[in-house]
């Protein structure tokens, strides 16, 4: 198996083409070029998986395709840290995408540091877009910035390989909190992932919906 130096792990699940192609190619873009793309198809449609594939053809050299039933975002990318193959691990949400510096960014972080979380460049298309739910109180809202978010995370392939997501409501947090408790953690500031908190179908903009029909 022929190594590379960071591995970046994609979860998808009936996120709408064109964004997915933007997230791919956000990462071809990059300009550190020694890494690898691992797409889990999280059980999507068939015809997105067959758009995605034939996607894939064009870089051959870069992304591994998989598809796999359907388990969730965090089983999803436990399954994909099994197939890395990268010394550093880190994510890219399938309807977000990285600026042209980012892996640069987040390697250069590194420096006595096992784990990194970052800030975003966030887009929103109101004020409140930039607050999510507490982990410790559903019903009060906090900004992003004070968050970890889930593909920020960037760190040693022995960090991933030694904790799992966990199906539940900020698993971008637990994570890192358990890592914190073996590793060397810390949140970086730089904001070289863009995140997109305006697309009504997203993950975020659902669960949003769905507190306010419990409320």
């Amino acid at each position: 198996m022929c190594k590379v130096k960071v591995s970046v792990l994609m979860a998808v699940f009936n996120t709408p083409f064109e964004l997915v192609k933007r997230a791919i190619d956000s990462v071809i873009k990059q300009d550190f070029k020694d890494f690898e793309l691992l797409i889990i198809d999280d059980g999507s449609s068939m015809s997105l998986s067959l758009d995605i594939l034939q996607y894939c053809t064009h870089f051959e050299d870069r992304i591994s395709y998989i598809r796999s039933r359907n388990v969730g975002q965090s089983f999803a990318i436990n399954r994909a840290v099994h197939f890395a193959k990268g010394e550093y691990i880190t994510i890219i949400d399938a309807d977000d995408e990285y600026k042209p510096n980012h892996l640069t960014t987040c390697i250069h972080e590194m420096v006595n540091a096992d784990l990194i979380a970052s800030l975003t460049e966030t887009v929103v298309s109101s004020n409140e877009d930039y607050y999510v739910a507490d982990k410790y109180d559903l019903h009060k809202n906090i900004h992003v910035d004070d968050c970890i978010l889930f593909a920020t995370l960037f760190g040693k392939k022995e960090v991933f390989k030694s904790i799992r997501f966990e199906n539940r409501y900020s698993a971008d947090s637990h994570f890192y909190e358990q890592a914190a408790k073996k590793w060397k953690v810390k949140k970086s500031q730089n904001r070289t992932y863009i995140y997109y908190r305006n697309i009504a179908n997203s993950i975020t903009a659902l669960q949003k919906q769905s507190r306010v029909l419990v409320s």
